[in-house]
């Protein structure tokens, strides 16, 4: 049996469980699947229809089509362009599967993953970008903002947890190690998918237990490992409900008695808030920004500070992120693809330019 076969059952069986109403789960969804397909193929052999079943489990409660990618714990991103070619990212870089869904097929598995945590999807609503139940993170675009077919990105995060080890060799895994218990204030900076948000769940295993740790992230990805965490999202505007941003929750967590602040990603106004609070009393905390290096992390950093429009002139903003972040960490892909720290050291300010002096230069021969 082809998988467009397959596929094609499937679906049949999809509405048929809608048109019994409430939807079992577990054993007895699975009982329940195995019976409609066999009432709607009933020639099927054990193989096929077992993958039948697969299927239709996997459309009802996972990721559809994409689901067997989601089982490979090596893979991180899972992409679907506006041509329906699949493509997954993990230690081997951005790899195409040669395997292609429908636009329709993209867009009722858009649809549904994004009903499932409450948002609508449609041409009104053309993009998503939200947490879905298991903490993978949902992007979708359709129509007539995505112009050659639906766009899906699901960002997996993984059960396995790095050490410091898994990103560098071990003197400065040793000193990041030191830095994080002594409360420096750390940035982590890299493009897109490059390892950010992992090497920061490494960085706290070194916070002291006894910390307090607030969390604010506009869709909750860490997987800290200390123990005393609260966690902050951020939500999207939607009818009658009003929208809380990244800047709002730092001002909550400065309510909230915390002894690190922990930005899962600075990428607005938001900036200034957190740096006045790294400033006033709250060392330790952690963040990461998107940028090509350290230096034009710092860079980076001015920009969203200014975005806030606070009335500080440049000048004195730089001064303040002088003398408030401690050190700044470049991760990205080095040799065979594998995520790594490039670049660690604490930024210095010469005038109008930020250089960076290594934490350690001793080198991966060390």
């Amino acid at each position: 049996m082809t998988s467009d076969a397959r596929l094609l059952v499937a679906q049949a069986v999809q509405r048929r469980l809608v048109e019994v109403g409430s939807i079992p789960s577990g054993a007895p969804l699975e009982t329940l699947v195995t019976e409609l397909v066999d009432r709607e193929a009933p020639l099927l052999n054990a193989a096929a229809k077992d993958q039948s079943v697969a299927d239709v489990l996997a459309q009802v409660t996972g990721l559809g089509p994409l689901d067997p990618y989601a089982q490979d714990a090596d893979v991180s991103d899972i992409i679907v362009n506006g041509d329906g070619e699949i493509h997954v990212d993990g230690s081997n870089g951005l790899i195409a599967t040669g395997q292609v869904l429908s636009s329709d097929v993209v867009l009722e598995l858009a649809r549904r993953l994004a009903a499932s945590v409450g948002r609508t999807l449609d041409r009104s609503r053309p993009f998503v970008d939200a947490r879905l139940v298991d903490g993978s993170r949902l992007h979708a675009v359709i129509a007539p903002i995505a112009v050659d077919g639906p766009l899906l990105t699901i960002r997996r995060f993984g059960k396995t947890s790095f050490g410091l080890t898994d990103y560098t060799y071990d003197r400065l895994a040793t000193l990041l190690s030191l830095e994080v218990a002594s409360r420096a204030n750390v940035v982590i900076c890299g493009a897109t998918s490059s390892g950010k948000t992992s090497l920061l769940n490494a960085l706290s295993a070194h916070i002291d237990v006894r910390e307090r740790v607030i969390t604010i992230e506009e869709a909750a990805e860490l997987q800290l490992l200390c123990p005393h965490v609260a966690r902050l999202e951020c939500r999207v505007q939607s009818e009658g409900v009003e929208a809380v941003g990244l800047e709002a929750l730092v001002r909550q967590a400065l309510r909230m008695r915390p002894d690190r602040i922990i930005c899962g990603e600075m990428r607005g106004p938001e900036a200034f808030a957190l740096i006045q609070a790294m400033n006033t009393g709250h060392d330790g905390s952690m963040s990461t920004v998107h940028a090509r290096n350290a230096i034009d992390a710092m860079s980076r950093i001015e920009t969203l500070m200014l975005l806030a429009r606070s009335g500080l002139p440049l000048d004195a903003i730089r001064e303040q992120l002088a003398r408030t972040i401690d050190l700044v960490v470049f991760v990205g892909r080095g040799n065979e693809s594998r995520r790594s720290i490039l670049e660690c050291g604490r930024p210095q300010l010469d005038g109008d330019r930020w250089s960076l002096q290594p934490l350690d230069d001793m080198g991966d021969g060390a």
